[in-house]
């Protein structure tokens, strides 16, 4: 059974940092991806950032471009969402999935689109304050 479990999130000035942390469990296939997608209350889910299990290659939405970097350390199978120059849009829950079908959900995300992946995560809260 595939477990995601988030952390890191917090409150945070606009301008400063987070990294928020995606340690994963319980995934047996070789070829995945792991994303991040953010909600804020009243607003659609959306995605933030992707990256693949073989190459590491990863995808961002525009909206983070630049300013998040996504990183994956395998021997901790851990996930990190690096996040600078943080804003008050940013504010939202961030959660983390897993998918097999891993060009697909990457590359939905650098639509800054949803997806309905296999796993999800509980989610981290990110405050963003002004």
């Amino acid at each position: 059974q595939v477990r995601l479990v988030e952390s890191g999130g917090g409150l945070v000035q606009s301008g400063g940092s987070l990294r928020l942390s995606c340690a994963i469990s319980g995934i047996t296939s070789s070829y995945y991806a792991i994303a991040w997608f953010r909600q804020a209350p009243g607003k659609k889910r959306e995605g933030v950032s992707c990256i693949k299990s073989e190459g590491d290659e990863t995808f961002y939405a525009g909206s983070v471009k630049g300013r998040f970097t996504i990183s994956r350390d395998s021997a901790k199978n851990t996930v990190y969402l690096q996040m600078n120059s943080l804003q008050s849009q940013d504010t939202a829950k961030y959660l983390c999935a897993s998918d097999t079908s891993a060009q697909q959900m990457c590359l939905t995300i650098t639509y800054g689109r949803s997806y309905e992946a296999d796993n999800w995560g509980q989610g981290t809260q990110v405050t963003v304050s002004s």
